[in-house]
This record gives C-alpha cells, sequence and structure tokens, in this order.
C-alpha cells in the first residue's frame, strides 16, 4: 500500500455515492437530501430519499470513521488483531421501493485498516451486493446473477462461485431457515490474490479494482430491473406481501447483519445505521400463502439456493 492509496479509495467512495444518486434520481425523479454529519468517530454523508414517487425509502451511506481498538464485531473473526486501532470508509446502499414488483436491493463496498505500534498495518476490503424480491421474476434474477458472472469473469473463473456461495450463506436467515432473497455475492477480507506461480500474494491494486467493480456493477444492474418493475400495477394484497417480507430484511438486518453490528457497537452514528431499515413492515402471526398463487411462488421457486446462472 502506498501512501495515498486511502485518499484514492476515498475519492472513489464519495464519487460512488454521488453516481448512485444520480442513477436513481434519473429514474424516480425525486432529490436525495444530503445530510453530513461528524462525531468523535469520525465522519460521513448521509444521503436519504423518502416517500417518492418510486422509492419509498432509500439510503446511500458513506463514513469514515476511527478507533483505538476493534468492536467485538471485527475481533471476534481476527482474534490476532485484537488491541489494534483501526481506521475504516465504506459506501453502503439499501433501496425499498414503494411497488411491490420491485425488488428491494442491497450493496456495501468498505475498505478497513488495522495499526499496531511495531508491526506493519494490515488492511482489507469488503462488500457485495444482494437483491430481494417480493415477486418471482425469473427474467431478473438470471439478468441480476449474469452481470454478477460477468463482472467476476476478468479476476478469475473461481470469483463468482466463491462469492456467490458466501453470499448465499451470509445472507441466510438462520431462525426462519430461509435465505432473505436470491443473493448475489459477498466478499470480506480481500488482500490476497494468486500470482502467476499459483501463490497467494498482496495485491492492492487487484483488490481495489474488483471493489470499484463491485460498485458500478451493483447500481449499472440494478437500475434496469426497477425501469421494468415500475409501471406495473399492484393492489393492496401485494402491498400486504411486500410489507410481510420487509419483516424478513428487517430481523436479518438488526440480528445478523455485521455492518449493523460493528456501526452500533463502535459508537456509530445510528440515524444512519439503521437507515437500512425499511419504513413500513409486518408480521403478521403464521402467515402462509395460498398454494400455487403468486406469493406462494416466491417460496417454492426463488427462496431456495439455486444456481441461476
Amino acid at each position: 500500500m502506498k501512501p495515498n492509496d486511502i485518499n484514492r479509495v476515498k475519492e472513489f467512495l464519495l464519487n460512488l455515492q454521488d453516481k448512485i444518486c444520480t442513477s436513481l434520481e434519473s429514474i424516480d425523479k425525486g432529490s436525495f437530501i444530503e445530510d453530513s454529519w461528524q462525531s468523535n468517530k469520525g465522519h460521513g454523508i448521509t444521503k436519504v430519499i423518502q416517500n417518492s414517487s418510486i422509492i419509498e425509502k432509500g439510503g446511500v451511506n458513506f463514513s469514515h470513521v476511527k478507533g483505538k481498538s476493534l468492536p467485538c464485531a471485527a475481533s471476534a473473526k481476527h482474534p490476532n488483531l485484537e488491541g489494534c486501532s483501526y481506521e475504516a470508509m465504506g459506501v453502503s446502499i439499501v433501496i425499498h421501493p414503494k411497488n411491490p414488483y420491485i425488488p428491494t436491493s442491497h450493496a456495501n463496498v468498505r475498505f478497513f485498516i488495522a495499526r499496531k505500534e511495531g508491526q506493519e498495518d494490515i488492511w482489507w476490503f469488503g462488500g457485495g451486493f444482494d437483491l430481494t424480491p417480493f415477486y418471482a421474476f425469473e427474467e431478473d434474477a438470471i439478468y441480476w446473477h449474469t452481470c454478477a458472472k460477468d463482472m467476476c469473469q476478468p479476476f478469475g473463473e473461481e470469483v463468482y462461485p466463491k462469492y456467490k456461495k458466501w453470499c448465499d450463506e451470509y445472507f441466510y436467515i438462520k431462525h426462519r431457515n430461509e435465505p432473505r432473497g436470491i443473493g448475489g455475492l459477498f466478499f470480506d477480507d480481500l488482500n490476497e490474490w494468486k500470482n502467476k506461480e499459483d501463490k497467494f500474494e498482496f495485491d492492492f491494486e487487484k483488490s481495489f479494482a474488483f471493489t470499484k467493480a463491485v460498485g458500478n456493477t451493483y447500481i449499472e444492474t440494478y437500475c434496469p430491473i426497477m425501469e421494468r418493475r415500475k409501471d406495473i400495477k399492484y393492489t393492496q394484497k401485494e402491498r400486504q406481501f411486500q410489507c410481510y417480507r420487509r419483516g424478513r430484511y428487517a430481523e436479518f438486518n438488526l440480528v445478523y447483519d455485521r455492518g449493523t453490528i460493528f456501526g452500533l457497537q463502535s459508537g456509530g452514528r445510528t440515524e444512519s445505521i439503521l437507515m437500512s431499515l425499511p419504513p413500513v413492515a409486518h408480521w403478521d402471526y403464521d402467515y402462509h400463502p395460498k398454494e400455487n398463487s403468486a406469493e406462494a411462488k416466491l417460496y417454492t421457486d426463488f427462496l431456495i439456493l439455486k444456481e441461476w446462472v
């Protein structure tokens, strides 16, 4: 890593935040409000759109925080880093559309550095994107995963299956015994790649390039799906099912999501951390969709771990 690399990552993240907001505004025709914040942990820019024409609630967060010791959410997975100071920055996105036929989407790209006096800095990238549909459109699922696979191809044949599997396993609601959605990509602790001798070595530039590809591919893939589904008519029945399924989304974010847990444990800005939660959600007791209904198809055809491409 070179001295200016942290600034390069930060510049990319801020530009990505702007690109995502501009792309979504071009479809929704509404505007994100910008909320800049500072605390004793760092600073950030939260951009939120609410009750707009297509997006009921959407957030595109940038944060850059520092601390003297790693929170449990990070040190539990890296016991060798216990006692290290840290610096973390990233962009996280969650979009909850109004129309139940448009899936909810989530993406995150982040950069992390751990420091200990007398030792070399340890850095890594992480992130990914995933899709949570309420109604099953096979065309969208295949398109989503085809774009993810195509993005990964230049980085190696093994990259897509590895990070697709990691996403399936990570976004699994264990207490419900079901996936949150149809997945996508998830990666963490990325700082090494195989060289020509088939040995792993640290490679900042390749890790950064992959992270940039993930961030850009997310918005370039999600926007066409929004365009395809935004004008489909829906009734209160579809809206009720959407709100019921949003409850699952909230459960995952509050129980399992590493970003949420890390943010709260590190004393981050609660309003920005919890912007990922849906604006309206239902918990209907012992709900079961009618057999062979469109709602049942989500469970039988989509909320299963499968290969889409």
